[in-house]
């Protein structure tokens, strides 16, 4: 099939190479233009432009495609058979939507109608899903409303960060697109509603980086942890300071007694909720939750690099003397 591709991110450029490697015929690639990035705020392309560019495929970077004449008359002119869309960015028009016969199919990283949406990766972390997954479907005006084609299942690691299931799911959602594809040209593809049973995944805010030590229970910061990872790193204060926790951890039954040997039982049952425990080079960081203890596993300070935290303890201290 004749196939024109509109996505942006390395999770788009994983689809990407998955139907070029089946042999499709790719018309045309559309992408976001490029941004300034970095502290020279040099122009990047995305991740799908740079995989184009490689394979000597038609690009187009338009700006805006609402209302564009000019950019939907270059597509009508590539005659696609179909139009695949991953994380793009923008929503489709109808004028758009009515080009290809065979419509247009969109890889979403979510089981829908589950997280509709600009962040579903994140959210099913952030919320501390065991399960979530890739469905494909075919597009209508809608965020994310369109009919179902294919789905398929994963679970999510206990401590599986937002970076390592974006990773996992990328991967699944070229495999999955490539299977939807065969099977929209041999007429066998299914196509079923979504129930309105559905939930929406909106773009994060920068503000609900900052860990509440007060209300938050001990699950709900680690989950914010790693469903921060790597976009922005969830963060709190010590002595004015702002500092970013990367990886940590929850404290099992056993290793709170283990930590209660080294440190007494008192002190853990007075410490206030947010407060340090233990900040030792060699036993590590210890940070007391309204419910329960953190270990700190990766770490960074105000304006330094992440790393573990044993490298962070052997030149700063968090605990005032």
């Amino acid at each position: 099939m004749k196939i024109v591709f509109m996505g942006t991110p390395d999770f788009a450029e994983e689809s990407l190479k998955a139907i070029y490697e089946a042999g499709h015929e790719i018309v045309g690639v559309v992408t976001n233009p490029d941004r300034p990035k970095g502290r020279g705020m040099k122009m990047i392309p995305s991740p799908v432009k740079e995989f184009a560019t490689e394979n000597n495929l038609k690009i187009f970077q338009p700006e805006k495609i609402k209302n564009n004449d000019e950019f939907i008359k270059e597509l009508k002119e590539l005659h696609p058979d179909v139009i695949c869309v991953v994380a793009y960015g923008k929503i489709l028009p109808k004028d758009i939507l009515d080009i290809p016969p065979y419509g247009c199919i969109n890889v979403h990283a979510s089981i829908l109608p589950k997280y509709r949406g600009a962040a579903p990766i994140q959210w099913a972390v952030l919320n501390g899903d065991k399960t979530t997954g890739v469905t494909t479907m075919y597009m209508d005006t809608g965020m994310d409303t369109g009919d179902i084609i294919l789905k398929q299942k994963v679970e999510i690691g206990e401590n599986e960060t937002t970076g390592e299931l974006w990773g996992k799911l990328s991967k699944i959602g070229g495999k999955l697109l490539v299977e939807t594809l065969k099977q929209i040209e041999k007429g066998t593809a299914p196509r079923e509603k979504q129930g309105e049973d559905f939930s929406i995944a909106p773009m994060l805010d920068k503000k609900m980086a900052e860990i509440d030590w007060n209300n938050q229970t001990v699950e709900e910061i680690h989950n914010l942890v790693r469903g921060l990872n790597p976009i922005m790193g969830a963060y709190t204060f010590y002595n004015n300071k702002k500092i970013k926790f990367w990886k940590v951890k929850v404290l099992n039954k056993k290793e709170v007694e283990d930590l209660e040997q080294e440190i007494s039982k008192e002190k853990i049952k007075s410490a206030n909720t947010g407060e340090i425990l233990l900040e030792d080079v060699k036993k590590g960081l210890y940070i007391k939750a309204k419910d329960g203890i953190l270990e700190i596993l990766e770490i960074q300070g105000e304006n330094a690099k992440r790393m573990t935290v044993h490298d962070f303890l052997l030149g700063n201290k968090l605990l005032q003397n």
